[in-house]
This record gives C-alpha cells, structure tokens and sequence, in this order.
C-alpha cells in the first residue's frame, strides 16, 4: 500500500481509468504507475533521438543523470511495457522511442496543464492519426487526436508532404510532430476568423485537443431533408475559403 501511494503522489497528474479500453490498444492506466524516474528516462530518451536514430543507454543516463545501473533498470521496465524499444542498428545499441511511450509524453503534459483528465474510447482512425474522446475534469467533453504518420498503408508521407522541408532525414515521431503542429495552427486560425471547425484548446507533441462537436459525418448521412440549404452552405464556405487563398485547384477538385 505504501509502494502504491508513494508512486501516485510522484506523479503529479491523474488519468481516470474507470473506462472501457477493450476496443483499442491504447491504454493509458500504466500512466499513473509510472514514476518520475521512468518520465526523466523517456525524456531523456526523447531529447537523445534528435541527433541519434538510436539512442545508447550512456547518453540516456547522462540526460536523466541518473545512475547507469538504476537507468538500465529503469528501461528493461520501459521495454516490457513497450514504451520504448530496444533496437541495434550498423553496430550500435540503444534505444528509441515508440507511439506508446510518445503518447505518455504528450498526455502527460496535457493532464499537468489540466487540459483533460479523463480518457475515453477511440471514435475514429485514419491513415494518419487515431481520434479518441476526452474530457476535462469539469465533464467537459473533448476529442483527443494523436497523430500516427508511417502506417504501412501511408508511408510515401514523406514524398508527398513539405514537413522536411531541407532535412533528409527524420523519424515518423518527428513527422507525426510536425503534422500536429501544422493541424493545430491552420485549426486555430480559421477558427479565429469564424469558420465552422471544432475549437483548438492545445497541442502538444503529436496530440491536438478540440472541442467536440456533437453531429454525424456527412458521409455517414443517408437523408438531407433540405438538399439545396445544405448545398448552398457548402458552396459558401467553399467560395470564402477561395476568396482568402486558402484553396489550389487541387484541393477544389478534390473537394
């Protein structure tokens, strides 16, 4: 009992976990076991994998200076869990981070900033990200979109998208960073301007949290009762975002 409550009162957040999870393989309630020593070896983790595609356990126990051997122990645990990996590449051992150890990180700053507090099942998954409900402490319901960019069915990502840029090089976790980062800006700038997208609260990492809007995709919309109202609408938006240089002719043949 006392190992228990000495490992909630290190962290200094708290996931409920009264919630159905047997429809994802997302599962956050390790979260609230894991100790502040195991959040500094993911950090640390994190900071290596900027200049290292495999990060040796040296340089993490130099990050997190902790001591090499509590450190080795630390990500055996780590891997168990799999929230990292460990992987030996062209002579080199180490270490890397994975979707599920990345998602910790970004929800654990988004619980510390009292962004939300509670974790739902997934409502949605696509190519590029997954989508889950949350909310905040007061009840107030949030859509949680994590963005997971390097699926097998998606991975000319880096040919067909600018996130590059200059870099040759990048791993799909700086990738899904980039995207969410981007989402969240052009999210928070139409909404600033009053078009009709969900409202952006945060981003952190690879995470975007919005507002949730109650409604149906129209895709999924059988019967319009009012097929030339719900036309015109769109044929508005679709004009105002022309007249404001937000679409290339791609997109308005797409769309």
């Amino acid at each position: 009992k006392q190992w228990y409550q000495r490992r909630v009162r290190d962290t200094n957040y708290f996931i409920n976990t009264n919630l159905s999870f047997s429809m994802v393989k997302f599962d956050v309630r390790q979260l609230r076991y894991l100790s502040r020593e195991e959040f500094r070896c993911i950090v640390a983790l994190e900071m290596g994998m900027k200049n290292h595609e495999i990060c040796p356990s040296e340089l993490i126990a130099s990050i997190a200076n902790l001591r090499h051997g509590g450190c080795f122990k630390i990500l055996r645990d780590l891997v168990q869990n799999k929230l990292i990996r460990y992987d030996h590449k062209n002579g080199i051992r180490g270490y890397h981070l994975t979707y599920a150890g990345y998602d910790y990180l970004a929800l654990r700053s988004l619980c510390s900033q009292d962004v939300i507090y509670s974790i739902g099942n997934k409502i949605g998954v696509g190519k590029e990200s997954d989508i889950y409900i949350a909310a905040a402490e007061d009840d107030t319901q949030f859509v949680l979109k994590l963005h997971r960019l390097g699926r097998i069915c998606f991975r000319k990502v880096k040919e067909k998208r600018d996130y590059l840029k200059k870099r040759k090089n990048a791993s799909w976790l700086y990738l899904s960073r980039l995207a969410a980062e981007r989402e969240y800006s052009f999210l928070k700038a139409l909404y600033d301007r009053g078009y009709p997208v969900p409202e952006p609260m945060s981003c952190n990492r690879h995470a975007i949290v919005m507002r949730l809007i109650p409604g149906y995709p129209l895709a999924q919309v059988k019967t319009i009762t009012n097929t030339a109202k719900v036309y015109t609408k769109l044929m508005q938006l679709i004009v105002r975002l022309a007249q404001m240089g937000s679409f290339t002719a791609t997109t308005m043949n797409s769309t």
